[in-house]
């Protein structure tokens, strides 16, 4: 009787098993404690301002449960080269600061009421306000690199914040536009979001003044990552649960988004299959989410994404070879391994 009463108490208490995803988030969460710690406080520091509704939306979205992934890949690289000053916990928060300004404009150009399973700025404030705070966040994140003192981070962070503005407006052009190509959509994603994946990791070559080889290898990195994740977030448009997602289903389709599950699924569909998804995405049609699924399933389309998304997790390792081992290099493994398998 007390054995089996043990055996229950056991079962009760035994933690089910850690994904991919979340053994990668604990193990990068452990190996960067401390300086999360140091970057959380310097963004609130920076983000303080007289005018109270900069740090009502600032904080709000600041906090609203992003994994700063961004920030952190940015710590795991530069621990990953040996770096041993403390600018490095500038950088992140600077690229934090960035990320997030991009996020306030995104929201306001797409029109979108949720983000992180909570309204957006927008919703809350008005586009204008959600505008002018980004625009304040961009500003104070050049500030902040003042400071570190270094003209080459200064010239990457200005090339790649012009890179993101270009990726922008090209998506504008190519929303609700289903002629988009593979390859145009490919140079939407890469400018738009792997590149301040590819600036996080580079700057941190930059802070080391390593060689050429090894900026270029954690830009590529940082590249691959950076589109393998864009990527994945294609595919769970069309196949997450909502809640974790924190956004609803559909979105992209409704914004007239020609991502690359409906890009394949126009390529190898039949005519009358094709002319559902053309018309879905020339009028953003989120009524057609299930008839475009079907075709989507059909098609294969999600793992047409899903295998492109692998290689370039691939690639992202092989990007590594020339970087010295380390457990903070297994780390940035860990994370190119597991980002294919993201469930939100």
């Amino acid at each position: 009787m007390a054995a089996n009463a043990n055996k229950t108490l056991q079962t009760k208490d035994q933690k089910p098993a850690l994904s991919a995803e979340q053994s990668a988030a604990a193990l990068i969460k452990a190996l960067t404690r401390l300086e999360a710690r140091a970057v959380d406080q310097l963004i609130l520091k920076e983000l303080s301002s007289n005018v109270v509704l900069i740090n009502q939306i600032g904080q709000y979205i600041v906090n609203s449960g992003g994994k700063r992934l961004r920030p952190m890949l940015h710590i795991l690289a530069a621990k990953a080269l040996d770096y041993r000053d403390s600018h490095h916990i500038t950088m992140a928060a600077v690229i934090e600061f960035i990320h997030t300004a991009t996020l306030l404009h995104d929201d306001v150009v797409d029109e979108s009421d949720l983000r992180r399973g909570q309204d957006t700025a927008n919703a809350v404030w008005g586009n204008a306000a959600s505008v002018l705070v980004g625009d304040f966040l961009y500003s104070r994140s050049f500030e902040m690199m003042v400071s570190v003192n270094n003209m080459q981070v200064l010239s990457l962070i200005s090339k790649t914040t012009t890179a993101i503005a270009e990726g922008e407006v090209l998506q504008l052009l190519n929303c609700n536009n289903p002629k988009t190509s593979e390859q145009e959509y490919l140079d939407v994603i890469r400018r738009k979001t792997a590149i301040l994946f590819a600036a996080a990791t580079e700057l941190a070559a930059v802070l080391t003044d390593s060689p050429g080889n090894v900026k270029q290898a954690m830009r590529s990195y940082g590249l691959h990552l950076g589109t393998t994740f864009q990527l994945i977030d294609d595919v769970l448009d069309y196949r997450a649960d909502p809640e974790k997602l924190g956004k609803n289903l559909g979105d992209d389709l409704a914004e007239g988004k020609p991502t690359l599950p409906l890009i394949h699924a126009m390529s190898v569909s039949s005519p009358t299959q094709s002319t559902v998804i053309e018309n879905a995405i020339k009028n953003g049609n989120r009524e057609a989410f299930h008839d475009v699924m079907e075709i989507i399933n059909s098609s294969n389309a999600i793992q047409y994404t899903e295998n492109r998304a692998q290689r370039e997790a691939e690639l992202a390792i092989e990007s590594l070879k020339s970087i010295p081992d380390s457990k903070y290099k297994d780390a940035m493994i860990t994370l190119a391994e597991s980002s294919v398998n993201r469930s939100y």
